[in-house]
């Protein structure tokens, strides 16, 4: 065969799967910034140049309804609402990962070799620089149940913190932070008192903090708080000095994957040493594996940190908190707790702590 001619047998044969990639690519439905993952997905696409890769970012509990769409099924899912992610994998809407990265990767960060924790992200405070002039940052959740207290009406409407029943990371958190202290219920309480916006996203609450919307925000998510803290130097990240709440980015492989060899590549790029790798130095998600070195690995959060840490656990415990009962039960005591403190007949030109309270849609 003519040299000419093999080279275009050739040329064809590569350019063939590339069109048919262009036309049908690799579908990730994630509950991740695209901001902030950028350096990590890029260097996959550079890994994997044959791959097209449609990366969809969206809320916790859009991703979660798309688990479910039989005419159009994702291949890849992340979320950082962890219960959820443990529902769909309990219901079998993710396949078993069989390689040396899943059977290698901790044991409490995955389960089943079905559903894995790839990231270690701490849950933090955040606050304008500016608030010190009125009052002492908190360092600690007593701190912030002191600080509501005691300048609630320096306060009032300057405060936010996540809807537990617009966002699934939300709620994951709250559902945590009631089992870590025993004075949560106080807490929200003094939260409503002080007519604490409720948001339904990280991103929200930063805006807001850096349009002094807002001057104090409670359970943000690290890694999207420390990104913006970069270039916006009037918020501040404090991670709380009592304990820190730690959340995992939770990744599986759809049952009905269109396109499951890639996707497959796509996970272990995840839990891979290159792709933790990137996650450790690029990103601020932290690193799970031990053997990469970086700015943002678990190890160097743990070496900070100490035994403050309070990972929330990759199990089947999970599963409780998206029970229907219980969740009404939490929803309905957290606007009871929410409205107790308010007051009945607020001045005129002052908000209510009724215009703040949770009326999100309930899942």
């Amino acid at each position: 065969m003519p040299i000419r001619r093999v080279a275009l047998v050739w040329f064809l044969g590569a350019l063939i799967p590339c069109l048919a990639w262009a036309d049908n690519p690799l579908v990730v439905e994630a509950a991740l910034d695209r901001e902030v993952a950028a350096p990590l997905l890029d260097a996959f696409e550079e890994a994997h140049p044959h791959i097209q890769l449609n990366f969809r970012d969206r809320s916790t509990l859009e991703v979660d309804a798309r688990v479910a769409d039989e005419e159009s099924p994702p291949d890849v899912v992340i979320s950082s609402a962890m219960p959820w992610q443990m529902a769909r994998v309990n219901e079998d809407y993710a396949q078993r990962l069989e390689s040396p990265e899943a059977r290698a990767w901790p044991e409490w960060a995955k389960w089943r070799d079905e559903v894995f924790g790839f990231t270690f992200e701490p849950i933090v405070m955040a606050y304008r620089l500016d608030l010190s002039r009125y009052v002492m940052p908190p360092k600690t959740h007593a701190d912030l149940h002191t600080l509501l207290t005691q300048h609630r009406e320096t306060l009032r409407d300057k405060v936010t913190t996540y809807s537990p029943s617009r966002s699934g990371v939300g709620y994951t958190l709250f559902q945590q932070d009631a089992r870590y202290t025993t004075r949560f219920w106080d807490l929200v309480a003094a939260m409503g008192a002080t007519d604490t916006n409720l948001e339904a996203n990280t991103r929200s609450m930063l805006e807001g903090l850096s349009e002094g919307r807002y001057w104090l925000g409670y359970n943000l998510l690290g890694s999207y708080a420390m990104v913006w803290a970069q270039s916006h130097p009037e918020v501040f990240v404090q991670v709380p000095q009592d304990y820190s709440l730690v959340m995992m980015r939770m990744a599986f492989i759809h049952r009905d994957a269109p396109h499951p060899g890639a996707a497959r590549a796509f996970l272990d790029f995840l839990l891979g040493r290159e792709g933790q790798r990137v996650i450790a130095g690029e990103t601020p998600l932290f690193s799970v594996r031990s053997d990469v070195m970086g700015p943002y690995t678990a190890q160097r959060l743990r070496d900070q940190v100490g035994e403050r840490l309070y990972p929330i656990p990759l199990n089947a415990s999970l599963l409780a908190f998206v029970d229907p009962s219980r969740r009404a039960a939490f929803m309905e005591r957290w606007q009871r707790e929410f409205q107790r403190l308010s007051q009945p007949e607020p001045s005129q030109g002052e908000p209510s702590a009724e215009s703040h309270i949770d009326k999100g849609p309930q899942r």
